[in-house]
């Protein structure tokens, strides 16, 4: 049983953040311990209290409650209690009595932790070890910054993403077409540049209308949890500046022109990445912009990092494309004559182009245009292997590569269309017209005299008394029939309105079919749920109905019949609603199903998509233009349809978007469309995720982190599973609400569940995991009984493992060439070096010892391992200045040739910016500084004796 003395210092092993404690009082079996750090007093059982002595030993450094610090010379003992003597900071002789300790001292360094028997058991020793591991392998993977992402795979998107996110501060236009996710290359690469530390604080800018889907999209997608700004929030606010308070900030174009004030202070909140989207509709011209276009201009110069995500070229027209790229560089594009020119010049090379890319024969005119073009690079010898038969296949690779290196916006501008990308099933349209409602009183002039009868169900719900509108609207037993005939295949029902939606479920749910509903009303969580439900392919409802806002963001490919109730006036939300099933990774023809009611403004416009446009069928990107140029005859013909009228209309739309597709087609820029998506460097990207995605170590490795803090382990099914707080949960786990939450490490299973988590070495639950392992003294001190076949019974064994790493700012990635380095020392009790004795060659279950034993062998033997300790710490350093000098070479090996490449392109192609090589000399010099100020520092030791 320890002996307690009044004034003696001990440590709470279960509880070492209480700080120094020093004894009050031993009366009895009891012992009061007074803890001046926390204000606390505590009383234990002096035969089992869970206390460590504290005594310091010669060479240790103190300091007193006056702040005075101490190297201890001499430890002498009077009566049980210490007096420590040594010298101070001024060499000066001093002593200091262990009463007067600073009460706030924290034994948080391995030895100090060891010998103050602050034992940790072997396997968070371990967990601390394996994590260590992890991270290392992380920070040097290609892949960093892409593996969290609740994603499909999609090689074009992580092709631009990978591109983009891995430049200092990157300043570019993603212009993909309708439905190729350029939200998720947003995504994508934002995730990249925090995970990277390259950015930190963020501002997205949206309409108005796109709040929600993105703020949905990046919580459920990315994990990023985005602070919304509105009037309401600057109300509540009381801070000079709002937009500094938060890091990651999403807000409205229309918020911020009601206010110069949000403007002016967004402007000069700082940051270093912001997103715009829908940045085609700020208007500019070269006699002035929009105040809109003003704002985000103004935003453009304070800001480091730029994404505008846009329509592309060939639908914005010039003067348009060159107002965005103006934002995004305006001293390279300042000049629109200038523009034009060089724009004039790229095209000069689209026949030759096309040429190279359709493998056809280059005529003596091709090859002369080419020599022209290419003189200035000496290209002489491709130009050579270009008339060679046996080299003609290489040198046309070559020459692409070539082409594309100079394209004049190929670099900051990203463009892919339906056309070049795979993976787009088709689509099969069934259409039924239905005579209009019958019934007294529902209206007394004829449908179709008003815009709103694009939507009957309004005009009915309020000239009917005492009757539901869907017991007379005849499209509501089409949908029921229709609900019916393709069960049990999963359905998507859209309709413009929410109250339509919920009056839906209900005849729905008379008829004896049911459904979820999702719509704007609903909390996200609840939306979650409805989604959820609709996906389970077991359990899960046949039909889910959404309003036209509450299904923005929403993708539900797994499904492939989509039901229109109603359709909207405008051809870019028809095109959204067919885009939540029409995707990449849909695997079946989508059923467009949709009826109209003959006679009515429906008719007119059902006609108007499908004859005009084409829009069901198949995505037109002439749909939004045409609709622009005849949308002032077609919402006359709503109001009053008229069949005189109705087919010259329908007539025009039809040549028009014939005539604009053919344009779009002509000035199809394919050396973009390739730069927009090397195939072989992205097919690269998708296999090494997919590799990433199947290994088998994050799940035994978490379900490790789990027992070790007390989290509970349910199996929800095979491929799922439930963590709940346990009752002896030792800290607020990241991530965790204390009603559990559901997780999974499969990349299907989550995109088709957005209910679930999906797990990852990038998820914040599994960083935060690590982080609490890593930062505090979880594991970095323990005392174990091993056996090993080559060691004899009783054999001391101190195995220490030193971090070698070298800090510098996150975003400079040095773990690119200097990931932390673990080195790993096994020294016995006569010093000698057991390095080699691999960890796996012990048993893989330790034994512990008990307190008593364990205090003992550790006073017994402290010398035998400091000294050990010592030899450890001597290797460890004898080692830094080889690892230093190899990772210092293999930072400016990269570094240099990523100069050269950038010095290189920037002579044929102004838009590899100035400040982007600027910034990369000066990250090289930076990262070399802090490779030669590499440390190294013990992170963890284990003390062993063998069995």
């Amino acid at each position: 049983m320890p002996s307690f003395v009044p004034g003696q210092r001990w440590i709470s092993e279960t509880e070492p953040e209480l700080g120094l404690g020093i004894v009050l009082s031993v009366e009895g079996n009891r012992v009061t311990i007074l803890y001046v750090a926390a204000s606390d007093r505590r009383m234990y059982a002096s035969q089992n209290a869970p206390l460590a002595r504290v005594r310091f030993v010669k060479g240790d450094r103190i300091e007193g409650q006056d702040g005075i610090k101490i190297l201890v010379r001499v430890v002498e003992e009077d009566q049980g209690i210490l007096t420590y003597k040594g010298t101070d900071e001024d060499g000066e002789e001093v002593q200091l009595k262990e009463m007067d300790l600073n009460h706030f001292l924290e034994f948080n360094k391995p030895q100090d932790r060891l010998f103050t028997g602050q034992l940790d058991s072997a396997e968070l020793f371990n967990l601390r070890h394996e994590t260590l591991e992890h991270l290392a392998r992380l920070d040097q993977s290609e892949i960093r910054g892409f593996l969290g992402s609740r994603t499909s795979l999609i090689p074009h998107q992580l092709y631009i993403a990978h591109e983009v996110a891995s430049r200092e501060a990157p300043r570019v236009l993603l212009a993909d077409e309708v439905g190729l996710g350029k939200t998720i290359e947003a995504g994508l690469i934002l995730h990249h540049q925090l995970i990277t530390g390259r950015a930190e604080r963020v501002l997205i800018v949206v309409p108005d209308p796109l709040l929600h889907q993105w703020l949905v999209e990046m919580r459920r997608r990315f994990n990023l949890k985005f602070s919304l700004f509105d009037a309401e929030r600057m109300v509540e606010s009381d801070s000079q500046n709002p937009f500094q308070d938060e890091q990651l900030v999403l807000a409205s174009i229309e918020f911020f022109m009601e206010d110069p004030k949000r403007a002016s202070d967004a402007i000069a909140a700082g940051w270093d990445l912001s997103i715009v989207d829908e940045a085609h509709h700020l208007g500019w011209s070269p006699l002035g912009s929009s105040p809109e276009y003003a704002f985000i201009e103004a935003l453009g110069l304070k800001v480091k990092g730029l994404l505008l995500l846009t329509a592309t070229p060939e639908q914005l027209g010039k003067e348009s494309h060159f107002a965005r790229l103006r934002l995004l560089d305006p001293s390279r594009f300042h000049d629109y004559t200038q523009f034009l020119h060089e724009e004039a010049e790229y095209e000069g090379l689209a026949d030759v182009i096309e040429h190279l890319l359709d493998d056809d024969v280059l005529d003596l005119g091709l090859l002369q245009r080419l020599e022209t073009l290419l003189a200035q690079d000496l290209a002489d010898d491709l130009m050579a292997r270009l008339t060679d038969p046996m080299a003609t296949a290489e040198a046309r690779k070559a020459l692409i590569q070539l082409l594309l290196d100079r394209h004049g916006t190929g670099r900051i501008l990203f463009r892919n269309t339906r056309s070049t990308i795979k993976g787009f099933p088709g689509r099969e349209l069934k259409a039924t017209a239905l005579p209009g409602p019958k019934g007294d009183g529902i209206t007394d002039q004829p449908l179709g005299n008003a815009l709103d009868l694009l939507l009957p169900e309004a005009q009915m719900t309020s000239a009917i008394q005492g009757e539901a509108w869907w017991r007379l609207d005849p499209r509501v037993d089409w949908l029921i029939k229709t609900l019916k005939s393709i069960r049990p295949a999963k359905a998507l029902v859209i309709a413009a309105h929410q109250e339509t939606v919920m009056d839906l479920e209900d005849a729905l749910r008379q008829s004896g079919l049911q459904s979820a509903l999702f719509h704007e009303g609903l909390s996200i969580i609840s939306r979650d749920r409805a989604a959820a439900w609709f996906a389970d392919e077991e359990d899960g409802t046949q039909v889910l109905i959404c309003s036209e806002i509450g299904s923005e963001g929403r993708n539900f490919q797994f499904a492939h019949h989509l039901v229109l109730f109603d359709l909207p006036l405008n051809p870019d939300l028809l095109e959204q609603r067919i885009g939540r099933l029409d995707r990449i990774g849909q695997r079946e023809i989508i059923k467009i199903h949709t009826a109209f009611l003959e006679g009515t403004a429906q008719e007119v416009l059902f006609r108007w998509y499908d004859e005009g446009l084409n829009a069901f069928r198949q995505q037109n990107p002439a749909a939004q233009t045409v609709f622009t140029a005849l949308g002032n005859d077609l919402m006359s013909l709503l109001k009053a349809p008229q069949e005189d009228q109705v087919e010259p209309l329908i007539e025009a739309a039809k040549n028009l978007s014939q005539q604009t597709l053919e344009i779009l087609h002509q000035g199809r820029d394919r050396l973009l469309e390739l730069n927009s998506c090397r195939e072989s460097e992205a097919a690269y990207l998708v296999d090494s995720i997919e590799t990433q995605d199947q290994d088998q170590e994050l799940w035994p490795y978490l379900e490790r982190i789990f027992d070790a803090y007390g989290i509970n382990v349910e199996e929800h099914s095979a491929l799922c599973h439930i963590l709940r707080p346990g009752e002896h949960m030792r800290l607020q786990f990241p991530e965790l609400p204390d009603e559990g939450v559901t997780v999974t490490f499969d990349r299907n299973t989550a995109l088709a569940r957005e209910d679930i988590l999906f797990l990852s070495f990038e998820h914040p639950m599994v960083r935060g995991a690590m982080d609490i392992i890593l930062n505090g003294e979880h594991g970095n001190a323990a005392l174990s009984i091993l056996s090993h076949p080559d060691l004899d019974p009783g054999t001391l064994l101190i195995e220490c493992f030193h971090i070698m790493d070298c800090a510098a700012p996150k975003r400079l990635q040095i773990g690119r060439f200097f990931a932390p380095v673990m080195m790993r020392t096994l020294i016995d009790g006569d010093g000698n070096d057991l390095s080699h004795l691999a960890p796996k060659s012990f048993e893989h279950h330790p034994r512990q010892f008990d307190q008593e034993h364990a205090r003992e062998l550790l006073r017994t033997q402290r010398k035998l391992i400091e000294r050990a300790i010592r030899l450890a710490e001597k290797s460890t350093r004898a080692s830094l200045p080889g690892l230093i000098e190899a990772s210092g070479k293999k930072m400016l090996d990269s570094m240099t040739l990523e100069l050269k490449r950038l010095a290189a392109l920037r002579t044929v192609n102004p838009n590899v910016r100035k400040e982007e090589l600027d910034q990369l000399k000066a990250n090289a010099l930076e990262m070399h500084s802090s490779i030669q100020t590499a440390r190294h520092r013990l992170d963890a030791i284990r003390v062993i004796v063998t069995s």
